[in-house]
């Protein structure tokens, strides 16, 4: 467990409760999402948490056996936030009342108007022209009597008690959702209350990064370690932190199935041996894989396949290095949670491009997984501390199956020929009008489709293509990206002159849900 600072956030199931880590990471404090049912004596004398936030969630404390936090929170002697849900059982716990139905749900936006009494958790509040603050709800049940030393410093239509608190204990609570980004000001409040709690915004990704390799030393050793090398940021991130920690005792295997982007092989291999001179297996093993896959559309048969052949090509490759008692990986910080989730859920089953799943225990290694404690935009910072290249750390994701799943129906190696290129023309042009950091993931698909066109005086009767654009903050749901018409046509103008076998071009406007990003 880290020595930062540590601020507890208990999650009562509430969707959105890895934002509030989120934005409390974004002010240098280091937190940790813990589901209520792990939270006794016990773990909170272990943890001492120097502030407590309880979250929402879709429960009513009105109903028997409700979840509850355990009564020493509040003795702890801590400044606690409670949020919607987590407003409510503060208020029950500590001698007030909640409420279902009387005409004062809300969902969606709505409007604070404060009290005449200063907080200062609310600097910073109620600047606008009409002294108002807009928020985000989401609750059926309120608060009708406010616990005993509770006062209230704001309200809205559906919640005479929307902000409370008992400043004497430092004890806060509001009944909207301030970490979701239809609550504006909901940075500023979070700031505040670390900011009371004494906070000094110690978790840096420098220090981080020192503390890491210090811990990859001492659990290491003088073994060997391999690790699963996918190109993508959180392996590569993992991979240079750990050999910047133990040099050549690291050796990275890079399984290159096929189906990857134009060039991505050439460089993902150059930069790693040699910017870092890191010891890498490039395993060349794109027809075995292609094979496999010949005459296959399903396509979670095609992700079987590829999961199955990553497996065995990485341990048989793995298997030539002596002495490797560890395998790195990079999982992050959201699968972590996810596996310890409010619901008691089984683990998400995460990409196999860089978690080599089952492996562990069937060559019975022990896992280094330094990157656990961070979210997908920290192991970007960590990137850049290390030094790696921006055009590594700021790179789109890319799945697991590659581009298999940007194939639909069989995959030919023409196919996958004729999609590299047109991926290349679409990111280059992404790139060249600056738009490359404001899109969370673009690429092209070549659609099981073939159209006719016209190109000169000739008929044609090539595919087509699809392009995906969208915005996102986790991958958990997304936005399609609104290109300008000129640019949609400029880029597909380009597709079609440089890229031989595509002569129509389609841009896909769905958001997830209820789409996917990616088509299979």
């Amino acid at each position: 467990m880290t020595q930062h600072q540590r601020l507890l956030i208990i999650d009562f199931g509430s969707q959105v409760t890895q934002l509030i880590a989120r934005r409390l990471r974004e002010l240098s404090v280091y937190c940790e999402i813990h589901p209520y049912q792990k939270v006794d004596d016990a773990f909170l004398a272990e943890f001492a948490p120097k502030a407590i936030i309880l979250s929402g969630g879709p429960d009513s404390v009105t109903r028997d056996g409700s979840p509850r936090p355990p009564e020493s929170v509040f003795a702890l002697g801590v400044p606690i936030l409670g949020i919607c849900y987590g407003q409510q059982v503060m208020m029950q716990e500590l001698g007030g009342l909640v409420e279902t139905g009387h005409g004062t749900a809300e969902f969606g936006r709505a409007y604070v108007t404060p009290t005449a009494e200063r907080l200062p958790l609310l600097d910073g509040w109620f600047g606008g022209v009409d002294g108002r603050e807009q928020v985000w709800m989401s609750h059926g049940d309120h608060v009708s009597r406010l616990a005993p030393g509770f006062a209230v410093f704001g309200t809205s239509p559906g919640a005479p008690f929307a902000i409370t608190a008992d400043p004497s204990r430092n004890f806060f609570a509001v009944q909207f959702h301030p970490e979701v980004h239809h609550t504006p000001n909901g940075a500023k409040l979070y700031e505040n209350f670390v900011k009371l709690a004494g906070f000094t915004g110690d978790w840096t990704m420098a220090s981080y990064k020192d503390e890491a390799i210090a811990r990859i030393r001492e659990q290491v050793g003088d073994k060997q370690v391999i690790c699963g090398l996918s190109g993508g940021v959180d392996s590569s991130v993992a991979a240079v932190l750990i050999h910047e920690a133990i040099g050549d005792q690291l050796t990275c295997v890079f399984v290159d199935h096929g189906l990857l982007r134009l060039n991505e092989a050439e460089e993902v291999v150059t930069m790693f041996r040699d910017n870092y001179n890191i010891p890498l297996i490039h395993a060349d093993e794109a027809d075995l894989f292609l094979g496999e896959l010949d005459g296959v559309s399903d396509p979670e048969t095609k992700r079987k396949i590829i999961g199955r052949l990553f497996i065995d090509v990485f341990q048989k490759y793995a298997s030539q290095i002596d002495g490797a008692e560890f395998l790195a990986q990079g999982t992050l910080y959201p699968d972590v949670i996810e596996s310890v989730s409010f619901s008691g859920g089984p683990s998400v089953t995460i990409k196999s491009h860089h978690n080599v799943g089952g492996l562990p225990e069937k060559m019975g290694l022990k896992l280094v997984e330094q990157l656990r404690e961070l979210f997908k935009d920290e192991v970007r910072a960590l990137g850049r501390e290390l030094g790696l290249p921006d055009k590594f750390i700021g790179r789109h994701p890319f799945p697991g199956p590659g581009l298999a799943i940007r194939c639909p129906g069989e995959i030919t190696r023409e196919k996958l020929e004729i999609l590299r290129r047109a991926d290349a023309v679409y990111i280059d042009q992404i790139r060249r009008h600056g738009l490359y950091d404001e899109i969370w993931q673009a690429f092209a698909a070549i659609l099981p489709m073939r159209t006719v066109g016209v190109m000169g005086d000739g008929r044609t009767y090539d595919f087509a293509l699809g392009l995906r654009a969208v915005t996102s903050v986790d991958g958990m749901t997304a936005d399609y990206y609104p290109f300008t018409h000129e640019f949609l046509g400029e880029t597909s103008t380009r597709i079609i002159n440089e890229v031989r076998g595509i002569n129509r071009v389609f841009y896909d406007c769905t958001s997830k849900p209820p789409g996917t990003i990616e088509l299979e």
